[in-house]
């Protein structure tokens, strides 16, 4: 394992790979303009060829080095500051050309849209993860933006004050349990997702003696914010054009989703006893070093250091070796795949929970109440 030094890490060559996100843009209007089969490029790009390229390039185990500056990240930055602006332009400005295109049928309208959500949800989502876990307030509010272009914005506010403080225990609903297929585990996150980041926001203004009701409860802005792109599509589209958003939105979410499920399976904090639980440790999240895919998931596979060090920006995220985390055995695009079907999903990964078990816990000789999330909640 190698450290980079800043210089190394800080010019724009190391950044670039980066910015390969770019490159899903030109094939959403190639899509878009021809119609037919060329509106498969966008998944092939995202799930075929990072796939591909990952068995072929491999893992990168460098790290870079943690007194390396905000000022030398600069180009990491600037690719998802810029994000918004473009997936803004490309939501809408699809919307307005296909309501209109007479060469695209519904169903190829639909298949342009289930594209779009690919962009949105792969990228927009993750580029937004990164913002709203930064303090610079334009970042955050541009981390709100993109999720209120998918619908989602409650999910700053379930990542922030729920999943990151209960991962890995029953009080967290992205947590994946043993055996939990994923077509159980994501109407159930749904429903749990935005009860439990509503309450979040309610104990938070409750310590500062407020009601939910106050305009600080951000959930207005959320509501704002998401009322104001649906409006804007109807305008651009009509009915055509509101519901063609929405399904963007959703397939956005639901890609999101599939990244929550891969990336806790299984994984349980001890429980120390009345409702106390261990810290959070590397070993309470997947990790997965493929180079391809993380360029562009920027660094999110990394994830066992991202919980280690929630405030640490994607470059430096810290690579583990399977002595500290567990390892995902290939990239989140052949995971998230194997996850739409359980049993294969399970085959592949119920063995490696069992092996992470008997690593980190074999103390604990009863797994039931970890498996059935029934083990108390925490304090």
């Amino acid at each position: 394992m190698t450290t980079l030094t800043t210089t190394e890490v800080s010019k724009f060559s190391a950044a670039v790979p980066f910015w390969l996100s770019l490159l899903m843009i030109p094939l959403a209007l190639i899509g878009a303009s021809q119609g037919g089969w060329w509106l498969v490029l966008l998944p092939i790009y995202g799930w075929g060829m990072f796939s591909i390229l990952d068995a072929i390039i491999g893992l990168n185990l460098d790290n870079a080095d943690l007194d390396t500056t905000e000022d030398d990240l600069f180009w990491y930055r600037a690719i998802t500051m810029m994000w918004f602006p473009l997936q803004f332009i490309l939501i809408f400005g699809m919307i307005a050309y296909a309501t209109r295109a007479d060469h695209l049928s519904g169903g190829e309208q639909i298949a342009l849209f289930f594209g779009v959500g690919i962009i949105s949800g792969t990228i927009g989502i993750n580029y937004s993860h990164e913002l709203m876990h930064q303090k610079n307030k334009l970042e955050r509010w541009l981390g709100d933006l993109l999720l209120s272009s998918v619908l989602y914005s409650h999910f700053r506010s379930e990542h922030l004050l729920t999943h990151h403080r209960y991962v890995a225990t029953p009080k967290d609903p992205v947590t994946a349990r043993y055996n939990e297929g994923f077509h159980r585990f994501f109407p159930r996150v749904l429903r749990q997702s935005i009860k439990s980041a509503w309450s979040a926001e309610k104990a938070m203004l409750a310590r500062k003696n407020l009601p939910a009701t106050d305009f600080s409860n951000p959930f207005f802005r959320y509501a704002a914010l998401q009322l104001g792109m649906l409006i804007l599509a109807f305008l651009l589209g009509g009915w055509a054009g509101l519901g063609l958003f929405i399904f963007q939105a959703y397939v956005a979410i639901w890609q999101l989703e599939l990244v929550n499920y891969i990336e806790h399976y299984g994984l349980t904090r001890k429980h120390l006893g009345d409702g106390k639980y261990e810290h959070v440790q590397p070993r309470h999240s997947w990790n997965a070093a493929h180079k391809a895919s993380n360029w562009l998931l920027i660094n999110l596979q990394r994830h066992s250091d991202h919980h280690y060090k929630p405030d640490r920006r994607f470059p430096l995220l810290q690579n583990y070796t399977e002595e500290d985390a567990p390892q995902l055995p290939y990239g989140y695009p052949v995971m998230t795949m194997a996850a739409m079907v359980p049993p294969i999903y399970r085959r592949i990964m119920n063995p490696r929970v069992r092996k992470w078990r008997a690593m980190y816990y074999p103390e604990v000789t009863d797994w039931g109440p970890y498996k059935a999330a029934t083990n108390p909640m925490p304090r």
